[in-house]
């Protein structure tokens, strides 16, 4: 028998007076994969995680996290022993050190991680004496990270966890989200970040008007792994574009650009020509939509802000 899965959502409703915040979410989650949240401002992903981590009641629908209900408050204990949660500002005494704050923090979890191990992981042994108050930005979302993962959790929620952070630090963050999985560990992150998802997510799930309008991996969601792609190069000097084997037209910048359904037999003709007549194909790429591309299709152009990174 297949394995269960770690969250299992059906119908999810939740309304704030008239307004219905999360309308009918449904989506499930399997154990030991990175799924990522997409959606603008006001689209109902983080009520859906509230949810999910117990902080907030649904109105409709069931959820089951790791076996539980996180509404049921007599297993809430049990649950929050094996959920790790990182959300966007977590209250910290500011005059505590580093390793203080995860020392106490991990006497919560009945098998934490060592302190010294997280310090490392998360990039912040040299601050481990540091007063919160004195962390920077970056530093701050860092052990925000070291709070989420000192109990080893099975689950992990991350909202939104590399704003903040400079490209190297991110980079840093991706890796160990990504070995967290490699262990097993279930992640389910929200992020602004199309790159992020792209980079983390085995699935995605995209959420507008408290809705889902599409799920599934990045590399195919809404069809970008079907839709017409883009070739591109430069010619050399003498060479021109009525020369080549096929359809093609002059781009900006002076190079050359094809629009196809079938890169394959394209790139064929294409490649087999330039070796025949010895034309180098110069700065040659293969483009389909971007997940930046589907997103905006998903949820609208007024959103764009959000798929660059905005808050």
């Amino acid at each position: 028998m297949s394995e269960a899965p770690a969250v299992v959502v059906e119908g999810l409703v939740k309304s704030y007076g008239d307004l219905r915040a999360v309308d009918g979410v449904s989506f499930e989650v399997a154990p030991g994969t990175i799924f990522a949240f997409l959606g603008p401002n006001g689209a109902g992903k983080t009520t859906t995680i509230e949810i999910l981590e117990g902080f907030r009641q649904r109105d409709q629908g069931r959820v089951v996290v790791l076996g539980f209900d996180p509404a049921d408050e007599a297993t809430s204990r049990r649950l929050r022993e094996r959920l790790g949660v990182v959300l966007q500002e977590l209250a910290v005494e500011p005059y505590l050190s580093v390793r203080r704050v995860l020392m106490r923090h991990a006497g919560f979890f009945p098998h934490p991680r060592p302190v010294e191990e997280v310090l490392e992981l998360v990039g912040m042994s040299d601050k481990a004496r540091a007063r919160v108050k004195t962390l920077s930005g970056g530093q701050q979302r860092r052990l925000d990270l070291a709070l989420g993962i000192i109990g080893d959790p099975e689950l992990l929620i991350l909202d939104e966890p590399t704003t903040g952070f400079d490209p190297a630090a991110r980079r840093g963050a991706w890796e160990l989200i990504q070995a967290l999985g490699e262990r097993g560990t279930t992640v389910i992150l929200t992020t602004h970040y199309m790159d992020e998802a792209e980079a983390l997510a085995s699935r995605v799930a995209v959420i507008s008007g408290g809705r889902i309008v599409a799920e599934g991996p990045p590399e195919s969601l809404g069809g970008r792994d079907r839709g017409s792609c883009q070739i591109r190069f430069r010619l050399p000097v003498g060479t021109a574009v009525t020369d080549l084997p096929v359809e093609a037209s002059e781009a900006a910048g002076g190079g050359i650009e094809i629009r196809t359904l079938e890169e394959v037999p394209v790139l064929a003709r294409l490649t087999n020509w330039a070796l025949e007549h010895q034309v180098p194909l110069l700065g040659l790429t293969v483009e389909r939509l971007t997940l930046e591309d589907v997103y905006l299709r998903l949820v609208g152009d007024d959103h764009g802000d959000a798929a660059r990174g905005a808050r």
